[in-house]
């Protein structure tokens, strides 16, 4: 495993380059022991690369077959918690960005 994201994800991505310009970025990952935390630090470069804004906090769901009930619920409290402040940061970004485009467009546009 070389720890990149896997190539249909970043396909999505590269196919809509000009859509997701400027715009801002979380991550939610599953995964074995580390949740594809390492993948999603991969991902956040290929982000940056088509002017994307990744924001600092992710959601992992560390061994994810344990992770979920039957119902595809979980009790985990630390991704809750982290997809809480994805979502405040997201939301930031999002109004900051429009904000600033009313004022000034993106240079390269």
């Amino acid at each position: 495993y070389n720890y990149f994201p896997p190539a249909s994800i970043v396909n999505a991505i590269q196919a809509l380059v000009l859509e997701w310009a400027r715009k801002p970025a979380g991550v939610v990952s599953y995964g074995g022991i580390s949740g594809g935390m390492r993948a999603t630090e991969q991902l956040r470069q290929v982000a940056a690369e088509l002017h994307m804004v990744s924001v600092r906090d992710s959601v992992a769901f560390p061994r994810a077959r344990r992770a979920f009930d039957e119902q595809g619920c979980t009790s985990n409290e630390a991704a809750a918690d982290s997809a809480t402040r994805m979502l405040d940061q997201l939301h930031w970004w999002a109004t900051a960005s429009t904000m600033a485009a009313s004022v000034r467009p993106y240079p390269g546009q």
